[in-house]
């Protein structure tokens, strides 16, 4: 049998992959290396009931030595991977008050913290949605709207304190929807009972909110509000004024859904979902605030370049006008094995359109064009 290291909690980073398998006093594995431990209140959980790891897995971890067969690193492409099935695990603990509380506002400031490391990776994300996913799309929905109104706070100058709160709104807003927003994007077709429930969810969400524990008023008040209209014409109270964190998350909500596929229909183009935005929001400084993060060519937008290459625009640019892409095909259309960076702030790479996307940019990895995998 190994040596057994007891560990202590400084050995083991919360929202960090595992550097070592954790097992308990008898060697039974628990956790496998590079595996999340995602909440206090499970981490405090773990090490009462004594944690261990191999003593030579402990040491390869601090550089005692390599292992080349060690589980691959994670990317960020990983860590958001495993953030929706997170998601999910802290929505389905909405009976466990005062747990649940406590898990959004540890899974909010984890979320923002991937955000803040790689916020061109998050926005590729949100845009590039995996059509094959789609009866996960109440669960990225609920993350990518938590990113926009990040962006949107950060650019705006909100406080983080106010910027969490409003993700916390966005990650909750449709918890009493989520299956039934899976089924609609993979079927397209509500009935007449489905579409009351959703008419319904904001109160609803709002109730079981209360109902564990949440009494942050403007957390809540977003939440009941996202679908209300400033002047009226919203549901499901039709208030003429909503609050300004109902507003934001109301616009990042529309917004997101527009881009993002459906069975029934491909996604609007993101340059006409930002121009929808802007005009029905008469031009509101959060609606132009969500269009600077993202810009004109936003990372993941598949654009040619004057290079006659297609590419897929990865990093955000000087401008809005000249992010960085990564080509997946030569001059002539044919595809690459390896890709390409492009500045297309130089002529040569230049934008020249914006391309519908085809099963090439499809199949290109992600890690790939940003040079994460050979």
């Amino acid at each position: 049998m190994p040596q057994m290291l007891k560990l202590i909690p400084g050995q083991i980073m919360l929202g960090m992959p595992l550097p070592f398998g954790v097992r308990d006093e008898n060697g039974k594995l628990l956790l496998a290396r590079g595996q999340l431990i995602a909440t206090e209140s499970q981490l405090e959980a773990l090490l009462s009931r004594g944690l261990y790891a191999d003593a030579t897995e402990v040491e390869a971890s601090q550089g005692g030595r390599s292992d080349k067969a060690d589980t691959k690193r994670l990317t960020m492409f990983d860590l958001w991977d495993q953030a929706i099935w997170r998601l999910e695990r802290v929505l389905k603990s909405i009976d466990q008050e005062p747990v649940f509380a406590q898990r959004c506002d540890e899974f909010a400031s984890q979320m923002m913290g991937l955000v803040e490391r790689d916020p061109d990776i998050a926005i590729y994300l949100s845009v590039r949605k995996d059509e094959r996913r789609l009866a996960h799309y109440g669960l990225t929905h609920s993350l990518h709207c938590a990113l926009v109104c990040q962006l949107m706070g950060t650019r705006s100058g909100w406080p983080v304190d106010r910027i969490r709160t409003l993700v916390k709104a966005a990650l909750t807003m449709n918890l009493a929807i989520v299956e039934l927003q899976g089924r609609y994007a993979v079927h397209g077709r509500l009935s007449e009972e489905q579409m009351t429930e959703i008419r319904r969810h904001p109160a609803q969400a709002v109730e079981r909110l209360k109902a564990a524990g949440v009494d942050d008023a403007e957390w809540l008040q977003a939440v009941l509000e996202h679908h209300e209209r400033p002047g009226g014409g919203g549901y499901p109270s039709d208030l003429k004024e909503v609050s300004e964190a109902g507003n934001v998350l109301r616009l990042a909500d529309v917004f997101m859904a527009k881009i993002s596929p459906r069975a029934s229909r491909p996604a609007i183009p993101i340059q006409d979902a930002a121009r929808q935005m802007y005009s029905e929001s008469s031009g509101s400084p959060a609606a132009a605030a969500i269009i600077k993060e993202y810009g004109v060519y936003p990372p993941g937008n598949f654009v040619r370049l004057a290079s006659g290459e297609l590419a897929i625009v990865i990093r955000r640019g000087v401008s809005a006008l000249t992010p960085v892409a990564a080509a997946i095909t030569d001059k002539t259309g044919a595809p690459t094995i390896n890709t390409k960076q492009r500045d297309t702030a130089q002529p040569a790479y230049a934008i020249k359109g914006i391309e519908a996307n085809s099963a090439l940019a499809l199949r290109v990895p992600p890690e790939r064009l940003y040079g994460l995998v050979e």
